[in-house]
């Protein structure tokens, strides 16, 4: 779609858009998978995407369970931080640091309902509409950066690159926050095994709940891999 307008951007939204061709749903989970496995500069780069629905993922899960949000920090290491006020214990609290390390494969299973049901374009407006909102919540210029470049490639693919290339982008972001769920909850287990910390997300839940961090990591781990098998599936095999 090389838009000329709004309105029709704003058309083809709501245009259900045919399935592309399996070679490129397959070449794009390959390119995803690479860039996830073989880390280096590509991933140190496209882990701040995964950063963002890991933050973003608190902030929705601190606003629905009636806290205050404060706001949130991602920084150049590819961490962040999300500040919320309220009752520093209880469900609210527990289920707000659970959605961290599940967010970004819950977002890739999002990407694959709209992709199926034909919505590539949807699925990249819907992108950018939820960056913009993120922007309201940073508070420091790394993170806003991060969230504006990030926006800006989705903006630049779906209005100036033909139907071909945004259907490769939408499975290739959709792949990779598949993918990409898994390996942080590995690095978060090294983490804690070379510097353990209280305020991992896992320490926080143990201190919550009075289940080992241990047994939280090895839920994220295995819930992520869940979402992982059932996107391939759903994708390739449907």
């Amino acid at each position: 779609m090389e838009a000329n307008s709004f309105a029709q951007v704003w058309q083809d939204v709501f245009t259900v858009q045919p399935d592309p061709p399996l070679w490129i749903v397959i070449a794009a989970g390959a390119v995803a998978l690479l860039v996830v496995a073989a880390g280096g500069r590509a991933w140190r780069v496209a882990r701040n995407v995964v950063t963002i629905a890991h933050e973003g993922g608190h902030a929705v899960v601190a606003l629905l369970s009636g806290r205050q949000l404060t706001g949130v920090r991602l920084h150049s290491d590819t961490s962040g931080v999300t500040v919320s006020r309220g009752r520093p214990d209880g469900l609210g609290m527990i289920m707000t640091i659970l959605a961290g390390y599940t967010a970004p494969a819950v977002v890739g299973l999002v990407g694959i309902v709209l992709l199926t049901a034909g919505r590539i374009t949807a699925l990249l407006w819907i992108s950018i509409l939820l960056l913009a909102a993120m922007l309201l919540l940073i508070r420091n210029v790394y993170g806003v950066v991060s969230v504006v470049g990030t926006g800006a490639v989705v903006f630049l693919v779906s209005w100036f690159t033909p139907a071909e290339v945004q259907s490769f982008f939408a499975y290739l972001f959709t792949w990779f926050m598949l993918f990409a769920s898994v390996r942080p909850v590995f690095e978060l287990q090294s983490q804690r095994r070379r510097q353990p910390s209280p305020h991992s997300d896992a320490d926080q839940l143990d201190r919550l709940t009075g289940v080992p961090g241990t047994v939280w990591v090895m839920f994220f781990a295995l819930f992520n891999m869940a979402v992982v098998v059932l996107g391939v599936w759903l994708l390739l095999f449907r």
